[in-house]
């Protein structure tokens, strides 16, 4: 597999909360952007469930101030794996 460069117009705030995501998270944003998209195109697409806030980035839904990701990917793992 080869790796090519892609060009995308975001939103500037999009841009920051998705690198500071990134960063929480210790990975790179492109590797999250691959992932995603990996995710998308996939065989098992009914089989995929967005969080919250990829919703966000995709809609620009505003997350309330005291959202918080671990408990979401909690709870969806919770129901994941019930």
């Amino acid at each position: 597999m080869m790796d090519t460069k892609l060009t995308l117009k975001l939103d500037q705030e999009i841009i920051e909360k998705a690198k500071k995501y990134a960063s929480d998270k210790k990975l790179s944003l492109s590797r999250i952007i691959e992932n995603y998209l990996h995710s998308l195109t996939s065989e098992k697409t009914d089989d995929v469930q967005i969080s919250a806030f990829v919703k966000s980035l995709s809609t620009k839904v505003e997350l309330p101030a005291d959202y918080d990701y671990r408990e979401d990917y909690r709870n969806y793992l919770d129901e994941k794996y019930k």
